[in-house]
């Protein structure tokens, strides 16, 4: 049996290795970091004598740096390779973490957070690992995108929790300086792991051998594929309909998942629940997203992709009207595990980003988008702060994220493929 193991890893393609590390590091992000900020929230707003819109600030500011620095992230990740740029984001998450257990003012949580943490979290944590699967695969591409981007779920699941007991047992500055001993110590040396592309290494992408009789890897690779692959750079790919009602699209998603992930704790709190039985639930949220994942990638390589998000959204604006009106307890449960189909469509969003526009300018697209739907993810966690600091209450914002589930849905129906173009090779 163990014989049969050693081979059958031994035959797995790399690039599911890849795949495997880029996992960890994001496993790691998203627990500490992605779903961390919500256990984080309460104690240093409470700590520091602030709002909840001040609060919301600061995680909207980072992600704001995230969308400014975009486009000069994917270039670095197209130019000299995603390994650099995942070692450095790392590198500072981990030192901006030990900082923020000694942060005493607002002021000094602007600096720290924006200026160390959040610095390349968005272009190591989340662009140049997505690039990974997407430059490794063409025909299994949702799926790889599918278990990249679930991991952060994973993360959430399996760190966030331990995170938050360390927090209500030791203080939330003992757990800060853990978080950023875990990221030193448990996500730089993975970051060296991670390998530019399967031609580097004499492959193609799905696995196939480098082919030395005058078919180019692509080539090879597009005759396998479903559909040819294409190439479109990114001055082409910005001219494209397509491109800007996909980035729209995605932004209005993004400011409905930042605002209820950023407030979960404490809109549960608002509800009635304690900040201990809050991160319990926000735990479940993150553990169901891991397979929810993995179901939408599995169906995203067999449908339409466009009506496939389309559909989560419409389920999306069911489960949010749920979480916010529910009056029992099954309500809530399926509440939470419906709401996971919002973060569930990121790997989506980007394989129809790699199946539109192709896979060597991906990260520049990439950022290009990201430059303009992050600023989703500042105007989400500010707005459900700014509106609840003026009415105590989180229910206009349930409301107006309902509405843009289904305006979503919308143009998510009207997305049409570009026409293909064979790659030139």
């Amino acid at each position: 049996m163990n014989l049969f193991l050693k081979r059958r890893l031994a035959q797995l393609y790399y690039g599911w290795w890849m795949v495997a590390v880029c996992c960890v590091i994001r496993v790691l992000g998203g627990g500490l970091h992605a779903y961390g900020f919500t256990v984080f929230f309460l104690p240093v707003t409470q700590e520091l004598g602030l709002t909840r819109a001040a609060t919301s600030l600061v995680f909207s500011l980072a992600r704001a740096q995230g969308a400014i620095e975009g486009p000069l992230a994917g270039y670095c990740i197209d130019r000299y390779g995603p390994r650099p740029v995942i070692a450095i984001a790392v590198l500072l998450a981990g030192i901006g973490y030990v900082m923020l257990s000694g942060v005493y003012s607002y002021t000094a949580l602007l600096i720290v957070y924006m200026g160390v943490i959040s610095l390349s979290y968005q272009a190591g944590f989340m662009d140049a690992t997505m690039a990974v699967a997407n430059t490794w695969f063409i025909r299994k591409r949702t799926l790889a995108m599918s278990f990249t981007s679930g991991s952060i779920a994973l993360g959430g699941t399996l760190i966030t929790p331990i995170l938050a007991y360390g927090v209500l047992t030791w203080g939330w500055r003992p757990a800060a300086l853990g978080a950023g001993v875990a990221f030193l110590l448990g996500g730089l040396p993975l970051a060296f792991l991670i390998r530019r592309s399967p031609e580097s290494m004499g492959l193609a992408p799905d696995g196939a051998p480098m082919i030395a009789s005058g078919e180019t890897p692509n080539e090879e690779a597009g005759r396998k594929s479903t559909a040819p692959e294409i190439h479109y750079s990114l001055r082409e790919t910005l001219r494209m309909h397509q491109f800007w009602l996909l980035t729209l699209a995605t932004t209005l998603r993004v400011v409905c998942i930042s605002a209820v992930l950023v407030h979960f704790v404490p809109i549960l709190v608002w509800k009635g629940f304690t900040q201990q039985q809050a991160a319990f639930y926000l735990g479940f949220v993150a553990f169901f997203g891991m397979p929810m994942n993995l179901l939408i990638g599995w169906i995203g390589d067999r449908v339409s992709k466009p009506r496939l998000m389309a559909s989560c959204m419409m389920i999306a604006s069911a489960s949010l009207f749920l979480l916010f009106f529910e009056t029992e307890k099954w309500q809530l449960w399926i509440a939470l595990a419906s709401l996971t189909v919002l973060e569930g469509l990121f790997p989506v969003t980007w394989a129809t980003v790699g199946d539109f526009f192709g896979r060597n300018h991906f990260a520049k697209v990439r950022g290009s988008m990201s430059f303009i739907y992050t600023w989703g993810s500042v105007l989400g966690p500010v707005m459900a702060g700014a509106i609840y600091d003026r009415t105590q209450s989180y229910m206009v914002l349930s409301w107006i994220l309902v509405a843009l589930c289904w305006v979503t849905a919308i143009l998510y129906i009207a997305l049409v493929a570009p026409q293909s173009r064979l790659s030139d090779g």
